[in-house]
């Protein structure tokens, strides 16, 4: 699959920069560049990339304001590149897939693009799913419930197992289900099992995509949780409370993700 990329730098030398080190890349086509965020958006428009590289610093329209600005279509995802550590939280609210810095590090750019291809892929199986569904309703519209019946959550086939993670120089393999909690700590999560916690540079978000929502939930803005390894409810002050894990450990649930964890937790 080719990725149609386009790179948004007002940096001539960061363009030149960023092309040099993508051609390692096969499957990375560089269909556009553009030197400002209002051309930047055009070209989005125009072009439906599947992929973007983008500053955020930059005359005029800074990158978040091109994110805004072509919000009314499908967007591509973003890559966001900046010499500027202080941007990182407004980037991963962006939902950005990735936030570089610059110069960019090959290998950091080599897992970033890992990412861009997981996410377009689980999003081409969703399309194809839909579009699936689309027909039978035409077609044969009481297959639908026979498919979904078979087939249950067309997401479900998609989340991990297993979880690669290298640290301390080693790569452990880990079993999805003994993860027991995971805290995110700035650009890392600290994944907790019964007998060991590793550290896994991944945000948040692109975490909880590759995990199954009907074993893991949110219950913080830094706490995800295997609720199957939840064994107590603790009521807390302020309308939040404490779950209590096989391990022993507590994790606080806030009052604005306690009815998430209601639906699971009885």
């Amino acid at each position: 699959m080719t990725i149609r990329t386009i790179l948004v730098d007002d940096e001539k030398l960061a363009i030149q920069g960023l092309q040099l080190r993508l051609q390692k890349f096969p499957d990375i086509e560089i269909i556009d560049t553009c030197a400002n965020g209002r051309e930047a958006i055009r070209k989005i428009k125009t072009e439906k990339p599947d992929l973007v590289f983008l500053d955020i610093q930059m005359p005029g329209f800074d990158g978040f304001s091109v994110v805004k600005g072509v919000m009314e279509i499908e967007p591509p995802l973003f890559v966001f590149c900046t010499a500027y550590q202080e941007h990182a939280v407004r980037a991963f609210e962006a939902n950005a897939v990735s936030y570089l810095m610059k110069p960019v590090d090959e290998d950091k750019l080599a897992d970033t693009l890992d990412r861009v291809r997981q996410r377009l892929s689980d999003k081409k199986l969703v399309e194809e799913a839909e579009k699936l569904k689309s027909v039978l309703a035409e077609v044969a519209p009481d297959a639908i419930e026979t498919l979904e019946d078979e087939q249950g959550d067309p997401n479900a086939g998609r989340f991990e197992k297993l979880i690669n993670i290298k640290d301390r120089g080693q790569i452990f393999r880990v079993d999805v289900d003994t993860i027991e909690r995971i805290e995110a700590a700035g650009d890392y999560m600290c994944i907790y099992t019964a007998d060991n916690s590793l550290i896994l540079r991944e945000t948040m978000k692109d975490l909880e995509r590759r995990l199954d929502p009907r074993v893991f939930q949110r219950v913080h803005r830094s706490w995800i949780v295997n609720l199957n390894l939840v064994r107590q409810v603790k009521p807390h002050t302020n309308g939040e409370c404490f779950l209590v894990l096989e391990s022993g450990a507590d994790v606080k649930v806030s009052r604005s993700y306690r009815d998430v964890v209601a639906r699971f937790v009885h």
